[in-house]
């Protein structure tokens, strides 16, 4: 019978791709397929497997689709006031990276800003880890980077001072949904630290964007959350500061030069856009526009 699991081993891996060990074993180790390493294992995630078979099939046939104006992928709250402001015209459908990066794979957007780190290497937004080795036009460029730490309630009331405290009894913590950046940078964090993330108490409903996490901690709903700095500042929360990352948007190669990414990507350039990073607070934008990745 067929594995239903969220990770596949190499041998129900190499069956769901009709592929023999051997082979799935060196295209892992070519980095041409999304895989990652737990305590010496190789596992295949199951919807990066997917979106890797897609690409790997359709080829160019895929990206001669022009994609809807749409900006998918992870809410950033500098980079949604942007969209606004520029009149790009780009629509806004931001439920976490994984998803935006889903729907770039299936030409369901134009644009994806991801910050998914890889739980082996620490790296970030690795096309090969996220399904998208296969996308032979794919170019990533910068957006900034943002400080993530802990949203807490405001004055602190509980005195959490770190990632260990969240273990503490009688703590709820909001969290995201199981693909967005933020429940991944979350867990691995907490290896670092030696906390288990079953030992948390979770609040009971998921936080579907930056917004609604610092919203769940303002409001009593959670004790403490991860997010970052400007969320926490647009919200009235507390913030603890706890480590930065890269947060990148990642295209089609033909698509950059398309009117909706040219605009937006012009407005970075004007003063107001400046002023308005530094009033959110916890961006650096000395990397904006570089490309990190060219197919």
């Amino acid at each position: 019978m067929e594995s239903t699991a969220t990770y596949l081993t190499t041998s129900e891996a190499a069956a769901y791709l009709r592929l023999k060990e051997r082979k799935l074993y060196d295209l892992a180790a070519q980095g041409v397929i999304p895989c990652t390493r737990v305590t010496g294992k190789l596992l295949f995630p199951r919807h990066s497997l997917d979106l890797w078979l897609m690409h790997h099939l359709e080829g160019d046939r895929a990206a001669r689709r022009m994609p809807p104006p749409v900006l998918a992928g992870s809410q950033d709250p500098l980079l949604e006031w942007a969209v606004r402001e520029s009149g790009c015209d780009l629509a806004l459908l931001c439920h976490g990276s994984g998803d935006g990066v889903r729907r770039l794979a299936e030409g369901a957007a134009m644009l994806a800003g991801v910050h998914l780190i890889d739980p082996e290497s620490g790296e970030y937004n690795r096309p090969e880890r996220l399904g998208l080795g296969a996308m032979g036009d794919l170019v990533a460029l910068r957006w900034g980077r943002r400080r993530q730490g802990l949203l807490l309630a405001p004055g602190n009331p509980l005195a959490l001072r770190g990632l260990v405290d969240l273990a503490r009894p009688g703590v709820v913590v909001a969290r995201r949904q199981p693909d967005a950046g933020a429940e991944r940078l979350l867990r691995y964090l907490l290896a670092r630290q030696g906390v288990e993330a079953e030992a948390l108490c979770f609040a009971h409903h998921l936080a579907l964007s930056e917004d609604d996490l610092a919203l769940a901690v303002r409001q009593g709903e959670a004790d403490a959350g991860l997010g970052v700095a400007a969320a926490a500042r647009r919200q009235g929360v507390d913030f603890l500061p706890l480590h930065w990352e890269p947060f990148d948007l990642l295209m089609r190669r033909r698509d950059y030069f398309e009117a909706p990414i040219q605009r937006l990507l012009a407005f970075t350039r004007e003063p107001r856009f400046a002023e308005r990073a530094a009033a959110l607070d916890g961006y650096d934008l000395g990397e904006l526009g570089r490309v990190v990745y060219n197919a």
